[in-house]
């Protein structure tokens, strides 16, 4: 009994032993499968993260990017057209110089010179070496971040180059809007040149110091070039009058306007509408009469309005 009552009890503690183990055995597999799934659910939350931070950054990077690109973009443009347009005008200028048969073309000044003597430089000197363009070698290679950093170095730097091109070119885009040639009177047709005529009230011979550009009553008069205006209302002889300074000792007049529409002191930009035609003062008709004043001197308006008026590449 005693042998038997042992190897029952040994079966039995045998047989709870293996419960017992096989239980353990489940709860530490079970516990280990919940360690290796947070364990894995960490580091793939972790992957996740980065990633989403990484694209973070980058969403931001390209945004940055596009906005300097959208800010860069209209500047270009501007410069662009600021250059294209004195290029035309300088051809033009040089094309008038250059032609020996067109009466009062010589008159005409040229652009002023903005740029400084080279006497008045402090030491100024070196190597005469091509212009150092924005590096572009590393904008497809290594790491997107590194990638959209060297895209953004390129933005400033293309940034930096158009400021200096755009400080460079200013004043002779300033001395070019100031420059009068641009047509006051747009579709009117030519009346009285300028010099000597059969005055229209005695019938005798009198210098006329302009010329006359005909048009109906109320149509606009605009200003020739850019300035300052320096007289607007009633002038002997001129009736309602207007006087634009632009500068170097230029001004242009306009006379016998209906209605003046700036005053003393305004500045005005090229094309502007500052009167309309009129018959004031001592005219016998509707017209405009437009003068351009160099040094306080009257001289020939037509080789002005020609610049202006001459196709680019035309040759007379």
């Amino acid at each position: 009994m005693s042998r038997q009552r042992i190897r029952f009890v040994e079966a039995r503690t045998a047989r709870a032993i293996a419960i017992i183990g096989a239980i353990t055995l489940l709860i530490a597999a079970l516990a280990l499968g919940i360690a290796i799934g947070t364990m894995f659910g960490r580091s793939h939350l972790g992957e996740e993260r980065a990633l989403t931070s990484r694209r973070s950054y980058e969403i931001e990077e390209l945004g940055r990017i596009n906005a300097a690109l959208i800010e860069l973009a209209p500047r270009v443009e501007g410069l662009s057209a600021e250059v294209n347009e004195l290029h035309e005008f300088d051809a033009h200028l040089k094309a008038a110089h250059g032609t020996g048969g067109t009466s009062g073309v010589h008159d005409v000044p040229p652009l002023p010179d903005s740029e400084e003597p080279a006497s008045s430089l402090d030491g100024a000197g070196g190597p005469a070496l091509p212009p150092r363009l924005c590096d572009t070698g590393h904008t497809t290679t290594g790491a997107p971040r590194q990638r959209l950093k060297s895209t953004q170095r390129i933005i400033d730097c293309v940034n930096d180059q158009v400021s200096q091109l755009q400080t460079q070119t200013l004043a002779h885009y300033a001395a070019y809007m100031a420059f009068p040639g641009r047509e006051p009177a747009p579709g009117a047709r030519s009346g009285s040149p300028y010099g000597n005529r059969l005055d229209p009230f005695t019938g005798h011979l009198s210098f006329h110091p302009g010329v006359d550009l005909v048009a109906p009553t109320g149509t606009p008069i605009l200003a020739s070039a850019g300035g300052r205006v320096v007289q607007a209302g009633e002038r002997n002889g001129y009736g309602n009058a207007v006087d634009i300074r632009h500068g170097d000792g230029t001004m242009t007049r306009y006379g016998h306007a209906s209605r003046v529409l700036v005053k003393a002191g305004d500045y005005v930009m090229p094309g502007q509408e500052i009167a309309e035609v009129g018959s004031t003062g001592r005219s016998t008709g509707p017209h405009l009469h437009f003068e351009v004043i160099v040094d306080g001197a009257q001289i020939n308006p037509s080789p002005f309005l020609a610049l202006f008026r001459r196709k680019p590449n035309a040759q007379s």
